[in-house]
């Protein structure tokens, strides 16, 4: 083990971060993104430090899945950063940062920022002040794939092996500063099998309601997250116990607050949701809002009796969709993926709908009422011939 050493305001030598070798944190280089490397590299060659941070270097170590994202950090400003790469561009009014672009991949491309402004302030720093605006211990490890080193401030590697989620942050504030957070922690706990601390349960309970001041297209970004999580069964199961969830889902929160069954219904079908996304990650969000909304359709009107009246598919999917509009509000995903799913729905408890969805991508999972009409229409075909 090595250690990283720095000087305390009296100039004394004193212990700063703790290294780790590829020996001790067994992050195989092969599973670095092959264009977050070549970043690094350059960045490196114009006489820049850059690290691999927060999320990525998390799941490397955890090792239950592959990265998504390749977030950057540099000690390079973002307009240096735009010069070294003709492939990029600034975005950010207040809090200016660098995408760099390789085909259809995005890279974040950060300046180490200052913490003297509280952890969401955009004054540059070092990476020792860096690292103390991550929100928890196990995001804020820096890994270094030119030396294969880990570099870690706040004993994170260690809190990855305990399972825990630990608030780099000041509890004070943490929450206050950004309310996301809070989500941010409950999935962590639920993807990396790590348990919330007593004090951190117990913050986000007395803190959930700082979730409503979240402008809708923020929170949509974090509900189509855990959506494609393959977790969201116990995320939202935690965001139940801590008060979260009437924030994300308020109109699944009230029936469930006085129907214990469609609770029961509702978690079932996040399973079904979970079991698709873990098998067909790459299907469209249609889909996976199918599972979301499929419970509150059913609850919506005596369906059984609608099809004996024969009442128009038109206008029953017209109630419906107002309904789960609704419904599924702060969200708001695209209305055609959310069309297919009510539609989807629909036809699959029986209601013979001539509004048509979508049609799906090659070798998407079919419904179990498209996989009976597609039968059906074979076998008419056959008696043909």
């Amino acid at each position: 083990m090595l250690y990283r050493y720095g000087t305390d305001s009296n100039g004394k030598l004193i212990k700063k971060a703790v290294v780790y070798t590829k020996q001790e944190h067994k992050i195989p280089l092969g599973n670095i993104d092959r264009d977050a490397l070549q970043i690094i590299h350059r960045l490196k060659e114009a006489g820049y430090t850059a690290y691999i941070v927060g999320g990525a270097v998390r799941d490397l170590i955890v090792g239950t899945k592959a990265p998504k994202d390749f977030d950057i950090v540099t000690d390079a400003t973002p307009s240096k950063i735009k010069r070294i790469f003709r492939n990029s561009r600034i975005i950010g009014k207040r809090f200016r940062l660098v995408h760099v672009v390789f085909g259809p991949k995005i890279f974040e491309v950060s300046t180490f920022r200052s913490n003297a402004e509280g952890s969401v302030g955009n004054e540059f720093g070092t990476i020792e002040q860096d690292v103390m605006r991550r929100d928890f211990s196990i995001n804020a490890l820096y890994y270094d794939p030119t030396t294969e080193q880990v570099i870690d401030y706040v004993n994170g590697m260690k809190d990855i092996k305990k399972h825990v989620i630990r608030p780099v942050i000041p509890m004070e504030s943490i929450f206050v500063e950004d309310p996301v957070r809070m989500l941010r922690a409950i999935k962590y706990s639920a993807t990396t099998n790590a348990k919330l601390p007593f004090m951190v349960r117990n913050k986000i309970k007395h803190s959930a309601y700082l979730l409503a001041q979240i402008s809708p297209s923020r929170l949509t970004e974090e509900l189509l997250k855990i959506i494609n999580s393959g977790f969201a069964h116990q995320i939202l199961q935690i965001a139940v116990e801590t008060g979260l969830f009437m924030y994300l889902q308020p109109s699944a929160a009230s029936i469930m607050a006085s129907s214990k069954n469609y609770g029961v219904d509702y978690f079932k079908s996040l399973n079904k949701l979970d079991n698709l996304v873990k098998t067909s990650s790459d299907c469209r969000l249609g889909m996976k809002l199918y599972y979301l909304i499929y419970d509150f359709i059913l609850s919506l009107t005596d369906w059984k009796k609608e099809i004996l009246l024969k009442t128009s598919a038109n206008e029953l999917y017209a109630r419906t969709w107002t309904e789960c509009r609704n419904f599924i509000l702060p969200m708001n995903p695209q209305r055609r993926e959310l069309e297919f799913a009510i539609k989807n729905v629909l036809k699959d408890i029986g209601v013979p709908s001539k509004v048509m969805p979508a049609k799906k991508p090659a070798g998407e999972k079919k419904t179990p009422a498209e996989k009976k009409h597609s039968s059906e229409k074979k076998s008419g075909e056959g008696r043909k011939k």
